[in-house]
């Protein structure tokens, strides 16, 4: 077989969505739904198991900056690999489905330390569960009732916290979709 006859029998991206097969469609979102539920399962589970000791060391603001610039790295990384999918809005999807857990993943350590390093930063003492009830609590912007940030330190995060997800949400997945787009619309041409 000549590359040019290989090349041909490959499946190809290229093909709009509607056109491929309901199996070829059935088995592209089903792996993109397992990539998505193992990535968010491997980052929850991280944070659960994960020992924080040499995080609690006072080092705080900069392994915060570290994680916010994670955060940054991952999805400039999956703006990426969604311009150079064959079937961007899938894979916008998945970029997501990433990067929005690892952003609370990131806080809710940040609120668990601050807690631990010092006591009374909170309205009550706060668990690893605790800290990512608090933190989905106010990234859904459903608001507070039982744990408030009382210290600078902890107020500061969650304002920084509460930007990000409107950046994340807002900005993030407008250049997610664009790109999607974007690519979907060069695909064409």
């Amino acid at each position: 077989m000549t590359s040019d006859q290989r090349v041909k029998s490959r499946p190809t991206a290229a093909a709009g969505w509607e056109e491929l097969p309901v199996r070829r469609r059935r088995r592209l979102l089903t792996i993109a739904s397992i990539r998505s539920l193992a990535s968010a399962a491997v980052l929850v589970t991280a944070y659960f198991l994960l020992p924080f000791t040499r995080l609690s060391n006072g080092n705080l603001i900069a392994e915060f900056v570290v994680g916010v610039l994670l955060v940054v790295v991952v999805l400039t990384g999956q703006t990426v690999a969604t311009l150079r999918s064959g079937y961007p809005l899938l894979r916008s999807a998945e970029a997501m489905a990433t990067t929005i857990p690892l952003f609370l993943v990131v806080f809710s350590t940040t609120h668990y330390l601050i807690n631990g390093l010092s006591a009374g930063s909170y309205s009550e003492p706060m668990t690893r569960f605790d800290a990512l009830y608090f933190t989905i609590t106010t990234f859904a912007t459903v608001g507070f009732g039982d744990i408030t940030p009382v210290s600078f330190p902890a107020r500061f995060v969650t304002l920084v916290q509460m930007m990000g997800g409107l950046i994340l949400i807002g900005v993030v997945a407008r250049v997610l979709i664009g790109a999607a787009r974007l690519r979907g619309q060069n695909r064409l041409l």
